[in-house]
């Protein structure tokens, strides 16, 4: 039995706010990594604006002075890859947005990723049993969500069970070989959204492909609680 590899980061994802877009398949097949086809649900394909409270993080086991909790924003889409074994469903970021460059420097060096690095905040207001989270990155750009504070399961088969249960991340491009992580967490339950607001300059920050992203309304905005989470050391395959 082939032993899986030491986990490399622990941390504690937190407060997930995903925005889901539909996109047609063209927009995503020049940033589809060697190996990977595009995975869909209900016959569609979603891109994913994400922002989350990343904490406790842990690099093989030590955790660095003003890099331990931090807010990320990312951009993502979904794809799979067959092996003997299966599917192994992932996902593929377009950018990640750190607020650290060490951080950024480790993961584009480590795993091939696509990380910059640009002031991010969050903050969080409880009242009368609901969650109002705030998300900000670089100066105009904020995602913001007001939720219930009750969680509840996310069923199988659902939507929001396609977004959230991708347990590896895969970085490259068609034509060089593809870094596969495994990420390692339990299911998580969700927070209903009642109200959101998206506001992000597509264009400025992710680049000319995207720009129409900005003048469409996500499909769906999903809250997930979130979890402590391993990621795994990177392999090419």
């Amino acid at each position: 039995m082939r032993s899986k590899p030491r986990a490399f980061l622990s941390a504690h994802w937190k407060h997930l706010v995903m925005a889901n877009y539909v996109v047609e398949a063209e927009l995503l097949v020049p940033f589809l990594p060697k190996g990977t086809e595009l995975d869909t649900y209900a016959d569609k394909h979603y891109i994913s604006l994400v922002a989350f409270s990343f904490l406790q993080t842990k690099v093989r086991g030590i955790s660095f002075p003003f890099h331990r909790n931090f807010v990320e924003v990312n951009l993502r889409f979904y794809v799979r890859r067959k092996t003997e074994d299966g599917y192994r469903r992932g996902v593929v970021f377009i950018k990640e947005i750190v607020p650290r460059a060490l951080i950024s420097f480790v993961a584009n060096v480590l795993y091939n990723e696509n990380y910059t690095t640009m002031k991010t905040f969050g903050e969080i207001t409880r009242n009368d049993g609901t969650l109002q989270l705030h998300y900000q990155f670089g100066r105009y750009n904020h995602m913001e969500v007001l939720c219930s504070d009750t969680a509840v399961p996310i069923q199988n088969g659902s939507m929001e069970a396609f977004i959230t249960e991708h347990y590896w991340g895969y970085a490259g491009d068609p034509e060089s070989r593809t870094n596969a992580y495994q990420v390692e967490h339990p299911k998580w339950d969700i927070l209903p959204v009642q109200e959101y607001l998206v506001t992000c300059d597509f264009e400025k920050v992710y680049g000319s492909p995207f720009a129409h992203l900005q003048f469409v309304e996500p499909e769906s905005v999903l809250t997930a609680v979130g979890s402590d989470v391993l990621v795994y050391s990177g392999n090419k395959i």
